[in-house]
């Protein structure tokens, strides 16, 4: 579903992604984890295509994302870790300008504002201001318009923050049942390697902009003898080192 071949994206002097190769099959979740700049939200930034990569080439479903930017942009949903949301509209009034932003046909906007308002515990809110709304809230708004279109790839940058126990767990057997129903392709970083372990049926490690290990939880654990916290700790922090070093 998502390919990234020798992936790079360079700012002057600095490299934020260097030669990152990864291959998503269709209905799989997978995490992407590594410390505050280690570049998992320009990668996703340019899969989504806000970004040019400087080198490299991006698929989703067969479609080079920077040759045909609306035809992969009409199978992609996109969550940054700070979304923007027009705050005098209501929710139902930005959910239907979402949905016509995506081509969704008119006569099936309201049925799908309806599900996902409900799924999310907003419909009661479906006709306030979204200035009203707590920051929890606005979260819960974005990832019910995310949905809206019904993306076949996910990318989402910090899904949990701002959710309470509760919306975070409602959030993940949401992500968890349209990647069962529905063949839902999910990439999303976090930094609570509870969730990872928990949601993800595979593991990305990038750090300094390069992919230092991946696999599933257990086989990540199994291969290092660790707690994939005490994983993730060593392997960026033995990184680091060797870096400062050279």
């Amino acid at each position: 579903m998502l390919k990234l071949s020798k992936l790079s994206k360079n700012y002057d002097q600095h490299t934020a992604v260097h030669n990152l190769s990864i291959e998503i099959p269709k209905g799989k979740i997978w995490g992407f984890l590594g410390v505050n700049g280690a570049g998992k939200s320009t990668t996703m930034k340019m899969v989504a295509g806000l970004l040019s990569p400087s080198e490299g080439l991006i698929e989703v479903n067969g479609i080079n994302v920077h040759k045909h930017p609306l035809e992969a942009k009409k199978i992609i949903g996109y969550v940054p870790d700070r979304p923007y949301l027009y705050e005098r509209l209501s929710a139902a009034e930005y959910l239907y300008f979402v949905g016509r932003l995506y081509g969704v046909p008119e006569h099936e906007i309201e049925a799908r504002t309806e599900r996902w308002l409900n799924e999310f515990e907003l419909l009661d809110k479906r006709g306030h201001l979204i200035e009203s709304f707590s920051h929890g809230m606005k979260q819960r708004l974005v990832m019910a318009s995310v949905f809206l279109h019904e993306p076949l790839l996910l990318i989402v940058d910090e899904p949990m923050v701002g959710l309470d126990p509760r919306g975070a767990r409602r959030l993940k057997s949401l992500l968890q049942k349209e990647r069962d129903e529905r063949g839902l392709t999910v990439l999303l970083s976090t930094h609570t390697l509870g969730d990872a372990e928990e949601l993800c049926d595979h593991i990305l490690l990038i750090h300094q902009g390069e992919l230092l290990a991946q696999g599933s939880a257990e086989d990540l654990r199994a291969k290092e003898g660790e707690r994939l916290e005490e994983v993730f700790i060593r392997l960026t922090e033995g990184e680091s080192e060797s870096n400062q070093e050279t």
